[in-house]
This record gives structure tokens, C-alpha cells and sequence, in this order.
């Protein structure tokens, strides 16, 4: 795995994980250790995607559910878009680190707007795509509003959070849900 690539992996795994421990304290059922699973991996095909051309998360939630993951697998595979957006009353884990790496840019906390305008120069090459990222974005917002409206700090605050070291690690006190 490239080095940039696990760079953006551990920075959207310490983005999920201060989601989840927010929203566990907000009294929202999350699996801590499934979360930090699923950042950590959420990009594990796209190397070769670069060369293949295929969906990276597609293909990154098949190689983890063939290799006995299905979970795991399962956020991987909704990393970018959602199957299904707030199919459940509260967050899911699938939001979480779906929303987490929007907020990530390489190795660095950005805003979704940010974010979006980088990814729009980069991968709307059409109309039709620009349009499905423009919608896709919408849904982002939405998102980041929903988990937020659960957490007692903004948006904006979480590179600072993030300076006050959040560990990437389990402990036993910290690991939540089923």
C-alpha cells in the first residue's frame, strides 16, 4: 500500500473514531472496532485502481468479504456512496466513515466544500458526473448535519480535536455496540 494512501486511511480512521466515540456518548448503538476496521481499509483496492480503472470501493468490499469480512466489507464497499442514506433512525457505521473520508483530503482535515471542489476538478470530466457529484454532495451535507446534530462540537472543530490526539487503537473501555 502506498504511503499516501495509509496516510489518508489513518487520518479518516482518527476522523471516524471521533464520530463514533461522540456519537457512542450521545447514546447511539456504534461498533468502535467495526468502524475503525472499516476506515482503515476503505481504501484497500484503490492502488490498483489507478492501473484497472475499476470502483475501488466495489471492489474493496468484495475482496474483504471474500476473505471472510462481510461487515467490514459491506462499509468499504459504501465508502462513497451510501446504499442507502439515514436507513436507520441513528448513524450507522457505514455514515460514519462514509462521511469521514468527505472531510479528508490526502492526509489533511478539509471542509466538505473543500473537498468536493477537489474532487469535482478531478473526477467530473462530463456533465452527467458533475451532476452525480453535485447530488451526491447534497447528500454529504445532509449527513454531516444529521451526525452533528447528535455531537456537542461543530464540524469546523475537528482538526482540533484531532490535535489533541485521538489514538487509532482499541481498548477495551472504548469499544462499544455489538
Amino acid at each position: 500500500m502506498p504511503e499516501h494512501i495509509q496516510n489518508h486511511s489513518t487520518m479518516v480512521c482518527q476522523v471516524a473514531l471521533i464520530l463514533t466515540d461522540g456519537l457512542i456518548a450521545a447514546g447511539v448503538n456504534l461498533n468502535r472496532r467495526l468502524v475503525r476496521a472499516a476506515a482503515l481499509l476503505h481504501d484497500i483496492t484503490k492502488p490498483r485502481s489507478f492501473k484497472t480503472g475499476e470502483n475501488h470501493a466495489q471492489t474493496g468490499g468484495t475482496f474483504l468479504t471474500a476473505l471472510g469480512f462481510p461487515e467490514v466489507g459491506s462499509i468499504v464497499r459504501q465508502h462513497v456512496m451510501l446504499d442507502q442514506y439515514f436507513a436507520a433512525p441513528h448513524p450507522s457505521e457505514a455514515e460514519v466513515v462514509n462521511y469521514a473520508d468527505k472531510r479528508i483530503l490526502h492526509d489533511q482535515v478539509v471542509s466538505l466544500e473543500d473537498r468536493m471542489a477537489y474532487i469535482l476538478q478531478r473526477y467530473a470530466r462530463s456533465a452527467d458526473r458533475q451532476e452525480l457529484f453535485q447530488q451526491l454532495w447534497q447528500q454529504s451535507r445532509e449527513l454531516e448535519q444529521r451526525l452533528f446534530s447528535y455531537l456537542p462540537f461543530p464540524p469546523e472543530i475537528i482538526s482540533e480535536i484531532l490535535g489533541n490526539g485521538i489514538s487509532t487503537g482499541d481498548s477495551p473501555e472504548r469499544s462499544h455496540g455489538a
